[in-house]
């Protein structure tokens, strides 16, 4: 396993390297501590934080935060009857659409607590969802599918999953509906459980996508820099440098 490899695994398994190798940071925190407690300063207990001086005062950088702000600003902007999200972020993307509208949220995975503006749907896209047929004129599934079929959040395993989703979110949408699908896009790999990395045009030759006519194509770059409006005949040529980025594509549902 290469370095890349192995930080990539410990990521995955809930743990910050990079903030692992911040413990030498320990000296201002006991620093801090002494000050504290010579100005009269109470402890009740000792919780260190370690990084938080060093960073900025919000992370932005990252294909989440970027992605979800723009896919929520075009569903407010376009107003449609009924918005469906399958398996995105409830509290990223999703908490941002409900501050505004109602949704749905179709997903395996169960939410206990009720939130305000969101209908759950337990629903396991890569079966039959024909009950859903052409139902919403607004759809979203945002760094989701390239998760579909590979065991992560319980669903069962299935090579072909994320053709077997894209086949059923095609199958919801009604004719000129539009659907805004984000995944993982660089040199395509199956890290396996995490996630797959597609290239940036192999969704355009997945089976259906006939169907669909991309009408907007953004990038979240490896910098976590937003690219927007992209050509969306230049593609390719975009996204050439891209490692591991976050490719947005708007389709429309042809009639």
């Amino acid at each position: 396993m290469n370095r890349k490899s192995l930080f990539r695994t410990i990521r995955e398994l809930g743990v910050d390297a990079r903030r692992m190798a911040h413990v030498g940071r320990l000296s201002r925190y006991y620093r801090d501590l002494r000050n504290w407690r010579r100005q009269g300063g109470q402890v009740s207990a000792l919780y260190p934080v370690l990084t938080d001086w060093h960073e900025q005062a919000g992370e932005t950088a990252n294909p989440y935060f970027q992605q979800d702000l723009l896919v929520a600003r075009r569903i407010f902007a376009n107003k449609p009857q009924r918005h469906i999200d399958v398996g995105s972020r409830i509290d990223g993307f999703v908490a941002h659409v409900a501050v505004f509208r109602e949704l749905d949220v179709l997903d395996i995975r169960p939410i206990s607590t009720p939130i305000h503006n969101v209908r759950f749907i337990s629903a396991d896209l890569m079966g039959d969802v024909d009950e859903l047929f052409q139902s919403t004129d607004s759809l979203s599934c945002l760094h989701a599918l390239e998760h579909f079929g590979l065991g992560r959040y319980g669903d069962p395993v299935d090579p072909k999953g994320h053709l077997r989703g894209f086949h059923s979110l095609i199958k919801l949408l009604k004719p000129a509906g539009i659907f805004y699908l984000s995944f993982p896009i660089g040199r395509p790999a199956i890290e396996f459980n995490a996630h797959r990395i597609f290239h940036c045009t192999e969704v355009l030759t997945w089976p259906g996508c006939a169907l669909l006519r991309l009408r907007n194509f953004d990038l979240v770059d490896d910098t976590g820099t937003l690219h927007e409006g992209l050509s969306v005949d230049a593609i390719e040529d975009a996204c050439r440098t891209v490692i591991h980025g976050c490719g947005i594509y708007t389709f429309v549902r042809r009639t």
